[in-house]
C-alpha cells in the first residue's frame, strides 16, 4: 500500500464559528489557507463561495479551501433534470438550483464537502487537469485507509468498484474555482434514496461507514490538506 507523500510544514486548518469569522481570519500569505466551517446550512456557505471567488479574482487573497459539513440538501446544477430528484419535497431537505455543473446531488451530515477557491493561472489552466487533481486527492487519502478506488471513464467522481464514494461539480470564472467534492465519510444513506445521484442510474453509492472503515474526521481533514498542498506545490503536469 502506498503511503502519502511527505510535506515539509503540514497545513494549519483554521476553525471557524460561523461563515463571518472567515474574513478576520484571512491573511497576506501566500499560501492556501485551509478553513474549517462546521455544520452549515448550504446557502451561507454558497454565498461566502461567491465573495470569496470575486476577491481570489481580484487578487486581494490568495487561495482558499474551505472544509465544511451540510445540513440536509440536494443541489442542482444549472442544466440538471430536476425528475432526478424523486420527491419534489425530500424530508427535513433544502432543496437549491446552483450555479455549477453537473446533475442532481446530496449533501449532509456525515459528509465531508470540500471547496476549493483556487487561482488556475498559478498551477495549470486545465479544467480537466484541475478534475483529476481533486479526484486524485480522494484516490491517495482513500488509499491509506487501504481502500482501491479510482474513476469510471466519461462520468466523474472516485468510485469504489461500481459505487461512488465521491461527487464533484466544479465552476470556473477567469480560471478561478468554485464548488468541489463531497465525500462520503458515514452520512444517512437513505437520503441518497430519493434522488438519482447525478443523474446516473445503473450504479450505487457507497461511505466509509458502509465499507467498514475506521476513521476520524480530523484525521481525514489532515489528509485532504497535505494531499492538496502536494499536488499544488509539485509539477502540475505530472497529475
Amino acid at each position: 500500500m502506498n503511503t502519502l507523500p511527505l510535506v515539509e510544514i503540514a497545513p494549519e486548518l483554521i476553525k471557524l464559528d460561523s461563515t463571518d469569522s472567515i474574513w478576520e481570519n484571512l491573511s497576506g500569505t501566500d499560501e492556501i489557507q485551509y478553513f474549517w466551517l462546521g455544520r452549515q446550512s448550504y446557502q451561507p456557505v454558497w454565498e461566502l463561495q461567491k465573495q470569496l471567488h470575486a476577491k481570489r479574482v481580484s487578487g486581494e487573497i490568495s487561495d482558499v479551501v474551505l472544509l465544511v459539513e451540510h445540513e440536509h440538501v440536494y443541489t442542482f446544477g444549472k442544466n440538471a433534470d430536476t425528475n432526478n430528484l424523486l420527491n419534489s419535497k425530500p424530508r427535513n431537505a433544502e432543496v437549491v438550483q446552483i450555479d455549477r455543473g453537473g446533475e442532481v446531488t446530496y449533501h449532509g451530515p456525515g459528509q465531508l464537502v470540500c471547496y476549493p477557491i483556487i487561482d488556475l493561472h498559478d498551477y495549470k489552466m486545465s479544467v480537466s487537469w484541475y478534475m483529476r487533481m481533486l479526484e486524485n486527492v480522494v484516490i491517495d487519502c482513500l488509499q491509506s485507509y487501504g481502500i482501491e478506488s479510482g474513476r469510471k471513464e466519461g462520468l466523474t467522481g472516485v468510485w469504489v468498484g461500481d459505487d461512488k464514494i465521491c461527487a464533484m461539480g466544479v465552476r470556473l470564472s477567469r480560471w478561478v474555482t468554485m464548488h468541489g467534492f463531497a465525500f462520503n465519510l458515514n452520512p444517512d444513506m437513505t437520503y441518497f434514496d430519493g434522488m438519482i445521484p447525478c443523474g446516473i442510474f445503473e450504479y450505487g453509492v457507497t461511505s466509509l461507514q458502509e465499507l467498514d472503515i475506521h476513521f476520524s474526521s480530523i484525521d481525514i481533514q489532515t489528509k485532504i490538506m497535505n494531499l492538496f498542498n502536494n499536488y499544488l506545490s509539485k509539477n502540475t503536469n505530472e497529475v
